[in-house]
């Protein structure tokens, strides 16, 4: 998600916890994906489990968002643990990753993978696939003690068997404050000024919620029709040029080479963007944001799920956690952070983008969940013709 002063490719990736407790326990979707249905995606079967092998060594591989964690973690993680690991930065979007693993997954295998960190609705997708082992205790135990309560038991996962939260955030407008001064509100972002400078993002969830949010539609209580007359308005910006073109997490190089003077973007890339140009910031929309998480899942065919669940179990370590919060600045899911980062910088304790307060997310809103299986599909179809018109 952004770019530093030494590689102006850096993207962030996305963001922190969980602001109204009971909010963020529904299962919020997450960063960037494309629109998220999986028709096709085969049958139903039932999840295997993984069994641990002893203490954890060999090699192990990462799937995760482009600069997602902290320079320390995974060093320190293979010096304290003996494992080797290949931390791979390859998902810029949950479908895009999604529809190029799954003729692996559907034979069976991860490409080499052992952990994927992927949004909640598509956790659940694969996980309904038997695309996802379910893990075993015994090799969690940081995960059991530090887990935030409010992240404990969502709807989808009600006791954290085959999830392990590993950022939550918020999405909202990142403008530039010189170009787009008046950008508050996610309906600015169709005014004529800012034609062809501003991107949206590819995933259906959060973009157009927040379209229905500032036209004063409730996505908990949105219909079908509150979806495509939404779906409606965003076409007929990209037919007309205003939206500039629709990304994943690649929205950082607009705004950093100025292409994009304001975009639908994630919490925590701001933080990091402002590195190279301090005229970029994170803006709550006057309607208020979208609320997501993201969660580290044990693939089928994982090579190495000992190592898998050690690593999940080691970034739960609240002092660990902090390094990573601290260079993210997302929302993290494990108690004890706060104090840690009081003691280290009292400022970021107080950051509202790592934890934000109740009054800071009044107006935010989970992911909705939508009323059946059609009404999912024919949203996703209608979506889906405007990012490929």
């Amino acid at each position: 998600m952004v770019s530093s002063k030494k590689d102006p490719r850096r993207i962030s990736a996305l963001v922190a916890v969980l602001v109204a407790a009971a909010t963020l326990a529904l299962g919020l979707a997450a960063c960037g994906g494309g629109g998220g249905g999986i028709e096709g995606g085969g049958e139903e079967r039932e999840a295997s489990k993984v069994k641990l092998e002893g203490k954890a060594s060999g090699d192990l591989t990462i799937s995760n968002w482009p600069l997602y964690i902290d320079k320390k973690t995974i060093p320190n993680f293979e010096k304290e643990s003996g494992v080797s690991v290949k931390y791979i930065e390859d998902i810029n979007s949950n479908e895009e990753f999604f529809n190029k693993m799954q003729p692996l997954l559907g034979q069976g295998e991860s490409g080499g993978r052992s952990i994927f960190v992927l949004a909640d609705y598509q956790v659940v997708k694969m996980h309904k696939l038997g695309y996802l082992q379910e893990f075993d205790k015994a090799g969690l135990p940081e995960v059991e003690k530090n887990l935030v309560a409010s992240l404990q038991h969502p709807a989808f996962d009600p006791n954290r068997d085959w999830t392990a939260p590993w950022q939550s955030g918020m999405t909202g407008v990142i403008v530039n404050k010189e170009t787009a001064p008046d950008v508050k509100s996610v309906c600015d972002l169709f005014e004529s000024q800012y034609k062809g400078k501003v991107d949206f993002l590819n995933e259906v969830r959060e973009t157009v919620p927040l379209v229905m949010k500032c036209e004063g539609v409730n996505p908990d209580e949105a219909t079908e029709a509150d979806w495509m007359k939404a779906i409606e308005k965003i076409k007929g910006a990209a037919d007309s040029g205003q939206i500039r073109r629709f990304t994943g997490n690649d929205y950082a190089r607009d705004l950093t080479s100025g292409d994009a003077v304001a975009v639908i973007g994630w919490s925590g890339d701001a933080v990091q963007l402002q590195e190279d140009n301090p005229d970029l910031e994170w803006r709550m929309p006057t309607e208020g944001c979208m609320l997501w998480s993201e969660d580290m899942v044990i693939p089928i065919g994982a090579p190495n799920p000992t190592a898998a669940e050690a690593f999940m179990n080691y970034v739960y370590e609240p002092e660990v956690q902090a390094n990573i919060a601290e260079y993210v600045n997302y929302v993290t899911p494990v108690e004890g952070v706060k104090e840690v980062l009081a003691k280290r910088d009292p400022e970021l304790a107080k950051n509202q983008l790592i934890f934000p307060s109740a009054s800071f997310t009044k107006n935010c809103s989970a992911t909705p969940v939508f009323k059946s299986e059609e009404e999912e599909q024919k949203v996703i179809k209608a979506f889906d013709s405007v990012l490929n018109g």
